[in-house]
């Protein structure tokens, strides 16, 4: 993860904060992260988001995964064992395939709409 998203445009803040609200334990697919922040269709864009965060940041990134509860792969070799190690450590399980049960772990907010705002 590289670069600040903190100074980007407002879909990247928007993204951003739907992902700090995102409680340890639990994981969001990018699909979800873009309809919370008001951008659906825009998964793509939860990634580029995602990926320009600068090391050591305190936005839990780890926290969002795909639509099938798989780490997504990275173009940096380990990053994806990187991000189940921290899911684990924070109690979330992978299956034999890789895979975390959406319907057990998937966050739900209770107010969607405050998310984003």
């Amino acid at each position: 993860m590289r670069g600040d998203a903190s100074g980007e445009d407002g879909a990247h803040a928007r993204i951003l904060r739907v992902v700090r609200s995102v409680p340890k334990g639990r994981v969001v697919t990018y699909g979800q992260v873009a309809r919370l922040a008001g951008l659906p269709g825009h998964a793509r864009l939860v990634g580029y988001a995602l990926h320009a965060l600068r090391e050591g940041t305190r936005v839990p990134w780890q926290r969002v995964i795909n639509a099938k509860g798989e780490v997504s792969l990275r173009a940096e070799p380990g990053r994806e064992g990187l991000q189940r190690a921290i899911l684990e450590r924070e109690g979330v399980r992978f299956d034999a395939r890789g895979r975390v049960d959406l319907a057990r772990f998937r966050w739900a907010p209770v107010n969607p709409r405050r998310s984003a705002a």
